[in-house]
Order: C-alpha cells, then structure tokens, then sequence
C-alpha cells in the first residue's frame, strides 16, 4: 500500500506523468492512497533557506500520512523525494517530531526504487525504442538512485538504452537557478543537450521535472525531434497505459 504524494509543480504541470505514475502502481498490484489534505513538500522553500516554512510544511504532511494506511510513500519528483527523506534532519531539533520525521523520511520513495523493489513486474509490451537515461541531481546524487531506472527501462523489450555522456551532471535547471544564473545555466543546457544528441535516442528519459522542462526547452530550441519523458511515462508507455486513470 502506497501514499502518493500529488505535488506542486507535479499536479499542475505534469498531471499526465502523475497518473502515468499511478497506473504503473496499480497494474503491479500496489494499492495506492493519495490523502487529499496533504501540501507542498518544502523542498524549494528548505533549498533557498526558508527553513522555518520547509518545516511547517513538513509537519504537516507528517501528520496527513501518518493516519493513512500505507507502507510506502511515493514520489515522482527527485526533488521533493530528497528533502521528504530528510525530514528527519529537518525537524531534527523537534521534541514532538523528531521521531516521527524520521519514521516518515524512512517511508519515503522514488517511484524507481518502489517498483524496482517488487519482487515481479507486469510484462511489458514489445516496441522498438531507443532511449536514453538524463540522472536528476536530487535522484542521482541527493537520493543514490542511480541504478534502478535504468534496470526498469532496460527491462522493456525491444528497447536500446543508449548511455549518455555526462549524464549525472546538471543540465542546468537546478531549482531556480536557471532564473538566478541564467547565462550559466544555458550552459549547462547546451552541453546536456549537445551529449542527448549525440546518442541518437527518440526519448530522453529523466524523473524530475525542473530537469524535464528545461532539457525540453533546450531540445526545442534547437529543433531536436527528440522526446522527454519521465520514468514512469516510458514504463506506463511500454506497459500499453493508454487508458484513463483518474488518480484516486
């Protein structure tokens, strides 16, 4: 039984990756609880050192998931999954909440490593892809999630994982600093966007939005055909997720 956390940007944004998200969940068998009280993570806020919000915010979604029934709790956001699994940092100084953040934090996963850790997966339809695998900072270096999306992905037949050069290294969105430092920032976009096409790949695949976005708008700008798709949209596409899936 998993808790879902919905999101900001993910919710708004990105409505389309969060049920691909939860019909991933649903047709391997995870029961899925999605608690309509439940808010923002704090994540930008703790990034830009607003850290009495960050734990306001955490607060209260310890006290949202703690009353519903779940083993697990779903990310599909590499940042909010890195500051949801420090809330035990956090609110570290809490005498109410210091346990509790760290029981919560314990909880917290990325869809990756969630279905990476079923013990069997739905069988996949066969295609003819050729991928390639961008590591979100948060995911890669904040959380040490390297290796399960790529063991998911190079589980769908017919696909060609093409690996990317650099590819834990920032494509330049990195919260807000592609406003903050924008003429770098681009930078970094160029380069990330430069080593995408040199694989040849049809999707880029990556599991943060700031990541999606901004290596989106790189590729459109250069007129790249090439597609960005989330984790779990690559797995739902491979898994026939045509269908609608209201989240629950």
């Amino acid at each position: 039984r998993a808790g879902f956390l919905t999101g900001c940007v993910m919710s708004v944004h990105f409505a389309g990756t969060n049920d691909a998200t939860v019909r991933c969940l649903l047709r391997n068998g995870v029961e899925v609880h999605t608690p309509g009280a439940q808010g923002c993570c704090g994540a930008l806020h703790a990034h830009n050192a607003e850290a009495s919000t960050a734990r306001e915010m955490a607060r209260h979604n310890i006290n949202v998931f703690r009353h519903a029934p779940v083993d697990v709790i779903v990310v599909n956001s590499a940042g909010c999954g890195s500051v949801m699994k420090e809330y035990g940092h956090l609110l570290a100084d809490d005498p109410e909440y210091a346990d509790a953040a760290k029981a919560f934090g314990a909880k917290v996963k990325d869809i990756s490593e969630v279905l990476a850790d079923l013990p069997e997966l739905a069988p996949f339809e066969a295609g003819s892809y050729r991928a390639t695998y961008h590591d979100a900072c948060h995911l890669a270096h904040g959380q040490g999630v390297r290796a399960q999306p790529r063991a998911l992905l190079e589980k769908i037949p017919g696909i060609d994982l093409i690996p990317l050069p650099e590819s834990d290294w920032c494509c330049g969105s990195a919260g807000i600093y592609n406003f903050t430092q924008p003429e770098l920032a681009e930078q970094l976009l160029d380069r990330k966007v430069a080593n995408i096409e040199t694989t040849g790949a049809e999707w880029v695949v990556t599991g943060n939005p700031g990541c999606f976005m901004w290596i989106a708008n790189g590729l459109k700008a250069k007129g790249s055909p090439i597609r960005v798709l989330h984790t779990a949209e690559a797995l739902d596409r491979a898994w026939g997720g045509n269908e609608t899936c209201p989240i629950p």
